[in-house]
């Protein structure tokens, strides 16, 4: 009887998952990680926070033990044939160094978008790499059409008993090692559902009174949606910064163990993830991929909202995958999360004197960035970063600002400000009527940029162009296009043949004060 016979969704119970944790044969691959105390944390929280390393696993991912554990269940026949997934991270690096171990053959297929970091991190361990579309979608489906064609057994990320009781293993590790009589919380960070549901689960099983809270990005809360619904939905998109947890639909095995044993939820943003990395490193000089600290933001959030003091509270630490070149985007964005830094559009004379004048209304706070560039004007905008002593010290500078005269917009919350503007500042043309200005996201491969825009080209002229890597899967574009009105009509229809996601921001207020 194979383990998809054994169990259907919705008849998987925690005692069923802790059995299978229980049995499992992680540790031929796995190791139990150390829970870390995180004294920078406990002290501004005025809580014990502790940290489960699952950044110390072999392949710096928590995703190693529920692939192990589903690839030696694998029948004698299965294991000669071989196994296949898809995965654009640590997902395939689990399959990869479990397939190593068991000496099985493993194709996997990646989106030609994945870093190669990640591609020959699987190849170096012997896997078969194939790269097939832009988008995880893509690769999914070119994965079950070669499934079929080989013969090969599928190995689910996360919607599957054994995988999900794989993880659930991390649960069994705490109980162990804390080291306190009364209940604590544990911070869980949630994409398709996996690690959740075994490690809720298994907590339940053995400790009703411990209680689990769930984090995932705002805009990627694929479980939440659905736990409001009642039911799995689909999402229509979904962030592209915490690549971790990108999932657009929960399985079916988690949804169901997740609505019935996590007890609470919470969101954070991008600003708040990063604030997060930098707090993980602070207190562990190790340094996290966004979805690896997504527990540790939502933990501070969880905290600020409900005011929790003197309790024991646990971040699941579950990868450090980063790409290097994506920690310049995450320090640009750690203090704004951290509510350290505001961001500022400030209207000031256009005159000699003006800027000290500024400064002076400022006071001993540090700036940190300053963008200015001159317009023959009445009046100049400035784009500028000042260091905050703790947040509310934010709205005590937009008060003083405004109170001495000034023009004060805060885009402390502005995504297209912090991406975008603050790298093009003072670039204004008045020449350039009938600007629309819309935020493209594309696949970031070698050649993307440049089929962008052969695509973007056409009858109507570029007048405002803004690209910056960030390290990730998708690369973010901002594109002024010069649209009479009697073209709208057309020009809508042309976005829509695009084939790239474009949000209007022809109307934000970064755009309207230094652009326009």
């Amino acid at each position: 009887m194979t383990h998809t016979q054994e169990f259907k969704p919705g008849t998987l119970s925690a005692q069923d998952v802790l059995r299978l944790a229980l049995t499992s044969k992680v540790y031929r691959a796995a190791v139990e990680t150390p829970l870390s105390a995180a004294p920078g944390l406990t002290a501004r929280t005025g809580n014990a926070v502790w940290l489960k390393r699952e950044d110390q696993q072999p392949i710096f991912s928590f995703k190693l033990r529920g692939a192990f554990n589903r690839m030696s269940q694998l029948t004698p026949q299965e294991a000669a044939r071989g196994v296949i997934c898809a995965s654009a991270g640590n997902h395939a690096q689990g399959v990869a160094f479990a397939a190593a171990q068991l000496g099985v053959r493993a194709v996997i297929v990646m989106p030609a978008t994945t870093p190669e970091i990640k591609v020959q991190a699987c190849r170096r361990r012997g896997a078969e790499v194939i790269l097939c579309g832009d988008s995880f979608s893509d690769a999914e489906t070119h994965a079950y059409a070669l499934q079929r064609e080989r013969g090969l057994t599928f190995i689910h990320p996360y919607d599957d008993p054994y995988v999900l009781a794989g993880q659930g293993t991390v649960a069994l590790e705490l109980l162990r090692q804390v080291d306190t009589p009364g209940a604590y919380t544990v911070f869980v960070p949630v994409g398709g559902g996996g690690l959740i549901a075994g490690v809720a689960a298994v907590l339940k099983a053995l400790r009703p009174d411990l209680r689990v809270v769930g984090v995932e990005p705002d805009d990627s809360d694929a479980m939440y949606q659905s736990l409001q619904a009642g039911e799995r939905v689909s999402l229509s998109q979904v962030g592209i910064f915490v690549d971790g947890v990108a999932v657009r639909q929960v399985g079916r095995y988690t949804f169901d163990l997740t609505r019935r044993y996590v007890d609470d939820w919470i969101t954070v943003n991008t600003d708040e993830v990063c604030a997060a990395i930098k707090d993980v490193f602070d207190d562990t000089r190790a340094v996290m991929e966004p979805a690896g600290a997504l527990a540790v933001a939502g933990l501070k959030r969880y905290v600020g909202e409900r005011g929790l003091r003197g309790e024991t509270l646990i971040a699941v630490t579950s990868g450090a995958n980063l790409n290097f070149d994506r920690l310049r985007h995450v320090a640009e964005r750690a203090e704004i999360g951290e509510q350290r830094e505001a961001v500022l559009a400030v209207t000031i004379p256009e005159r000699p004197g003006a800027f000290r004048a500024f400064i002076e209304v400022v006071g001993p706070r540090a700036i940190t960035e300053f963008n200015y560039r001159y317009a023959p004007r009445n009046e100049a905008r400035i784009f500028v970063g000042v260091q905050l002593r703790h947040p509310a010290e934010r709205t005590e500078l937009v008060q003083a600002l405004s109170a001495q005269g000034y023009a004060v917009t805060d885009l402390s919350g502005d995504e297209l400000a912090k991406v975008h503007v603050r790298h093009m500042v003072g670039g204004r043309a008045p020449e350039a009527t009938d600007e629309r200005v819309y935020a493209f996201t594309f696949p970031e491969r070698p050649g993307a940029l440049l089929e962008f825009l052969t695509h973007l080209h056409g009858r109507w002229n570029i007048s405002l162009f803004h690209y910056r890597n960030h390290g990730s899967a998708h690369g973010r574009v901002l594109a002024g296009i010069q649209v009479p009105d009697t073209d709208l009509p057309e020009f809508a229809a042309f976005l829509a043949g695009l084939g790239y996601p474009a949000q209007d921001m022809t109307e934000n207020a970064a755009y309207r004060l230094f652009l326009t």
